[in-house]
């Protein structure tokens, strides 16, 4: 057990983002476990700072406004909140990987540092500029290898690390995330007031991310509007981001303003998920998509492309859901004219269990423990 020691979660901020989620949960619940819980933010900003309970305590290491590479420019405040608490545990993500490491080749605290990858390398950074890729690229060969752990959050996204980062994979453990917590239950009960939902309404098709391109919801939209005109469904898009606009032009270009919402992020998306008669994941790349698990647990039907990574993997190839190839929208276009008419099945309860918070937090405190207890996921 480490109850009575000290955790460090350290992240760039609470920015809207399926990492940043799946950080705090883990803070709150190695918090619920009975362990002093630092919640380290490089900068205190972001749409889940209202999540964050009270027995997890925040650390800003940056009260002045930082832009570019947050977690980065936060090497000294890391280095002297180390030496001030030092923590017995430090767990990361993101780009705060590389200054947790440097941190503590600096100061020799804490005894233990875990690193998470949260996304698939090579897919998440191939848009970017060569230079920026390859400096990435560089600092990732020469930091990871210092942790005690490397945690990926599928296996597919371990065998892209190890095989873009030349890690050995035997370095890398898979740990799911820990998605099912005790109050999802209670979250995805509460009331919605929205007028798509009222009784007698036609059927609402789901989606929820952020804007990206990443997530390639104009390809989700020009799918939608194949079946738009013999099918009464609706669409939600769940999230805000830098491709509003460009998604906003599209809706008026396809005269959809009337069949298709954009209400931006929404802090409890899980009542529209229970009441939705469909959930669809039209990304280009992925970690480990949070949102399909999440409408697992709702039991809803789902169709996800069949991107690197984490969709294969959650939905078991097609066990759990319908999974169509990345931007092909005709393809997208009958999954979803079909699971509208019925003929998707509802994911079993089982589907969920590997991603049950307790179950998660155990793996966890195995690796920041540096024991053998550990199972990779199935």
């Amino acid at each position: 057990m480490i109850s009575k020691q000290r955790l460090a979660v350290f992240i760039p901020g609470l920015y809207e983002g399926g990492a940043e989620r799946i950080m705090l949960n883990l803070a709150a619940g190695f918090a619920d476990r009975g362990l002093s819980v630092d919640l380290v933010l490089a900068q205190a900003e972001g749409p889940y700072l209202d999540q964050i309970p009270d027995t997890v305590r925040i650390v800003e290491l940056n009260r002045r406004p930082i832009r570019m590479w947050r977690a980065c420019r936060s090497l000294p405040a890391m280095i002297a909140y180390l030496r001030r608490e030092r923590p017995d545990y430090l767990l990361s993500a993101l780009n705060a990987n590389f200054v947790a490491l440097e941190a503590r080749r600096i100061t020799g605290i804490p005894r233990r540092v875990v690193i998470s990858q949260h996304n698939t390398f090579s897919h998440h950074y191939r848009n970017l500029p060569v230079w920026y890729r390859q400096l990435i690229l560089l600092l990732v060969r020469n930091f990871y290898p210092r942790a005690d752990e490397i945690v990926a959050v599928s296996k597919g996204v371990a065998e892209d690390l190890a095989c873009t980062a030349r890690i050995p994979r035997t370095r890398i453990r898979v740990i799911y995330n820990p998605v099912v917590t005790r109050d999802l239950a209670l979250r995805t009960r509460e009331p919605l007031q929205h007028p798509w939902f009222a009784p007698g309404s036609p059927p609402v098709i789901l989606a929820v991310g952020r804007l990206t391109a990443e997530k390639d919801f104009g390809m989700l939209i020009r799918a939608f509007a194949r079946i738009a005109g013999d099918q009464s469904a609706r669409l939600i898009i769940l999230g805000e981001g830098e491709e509003r606009p460009r998604l906003e032009e599209l809706l008026k270009d396809l005269h959809l303003e009337h069949k298709v919402m954009l209400p931006g992020f929404v802090s409890n998306p899980y009542p529209y998920m229970a009441r939705s008669a469909l959930l669809v994941c039209s990304s280009r790349s992925e970690g480990l998509p949070t949102v399909l698990i999440e409408a697992l647990y709702c039991g809803i039907p789902i169709v996800s492309t069949d991107c690197p990574s984490g969709p294969r993997e959650i939905l078991q190839k097609h066990e759990y859901g319908q999974l169509v190839p990345v931007g092909d929208e005709a393809t997208l276009a009958r999954a979803m004219r079909d699971a509208l008419s019925g003929k998707a099945s509802l994911p079993p309860p089982e589907s969920w269990q590997p991603y049950a918070s307790e179950k998660v937090i155990d793996q966890y405190q195995s690796a920041l423990l540096g024991t053998t207890q550990f199972q990779t996921p199935r």
